[in-house]
């Protein structure tokens, strides 16, 4: 069984792409099952396993207000703007990453392409970052 295969509209949930939205229409012979409204103002469909219609996303990302804890997922601000320069060097070196719409870091490949061009169209260049360096334990 799904995870969302019981949703019904008015299910409050948390994206870890847009943050937190509502269920707005269940569909039940399509490929996607739910539609959801997030607080930013995105409306994206969701498959019954909480995978998104947006960006290049193969794992849940969409889960029930009540079920997700977030104490591991990385929040924190950005410590230095970068340059358009240096935001391309990074992203050939795959080491871009993009502050989502919910305010979760990702790599850039995650996004969706339009997401990360009209970011850096409008010189949102605070919403990128260099990917941190894994701390050894």
């Amino acid at each position: 069984m799904a995870y969302f295969s019981n949703a019904k509209v008015g299910d409050r949930v948390f994206g870890l792409v847009f943050g937190a939205g509502e269920v707005s229409q269940i569909f039940d012979n399509s490929h996607y099952k739910i539609m959801v409204n997030f607080k930013n103002d995105y409306e994206v469909p969701y498959t019954e396993d909480g995978i998104p219609g947006w960006g290049r996303f193969n794992k849940q990302t969409l889960f029930y207000k009540d079920d997700i804890d977030l104490t591991n997922v990385d929040f924190s601000p950005v410590s230095k703007i970068l340059s358009v320069k240096k935001i391309i060097k990074l992203k050939e070196k795959k080491k871009l990453q993009v502050r989502l719409p919910s305010g979760i870091w990702k790599s850039v490949k995650k996004a969706e392409p339009s997401y990360v061009e009209d970011l850096l169209e409008r010189e949102k260049y605070h919403m990128f970052r260099k990917k941190p360096e894994k701390k050894e334990s």
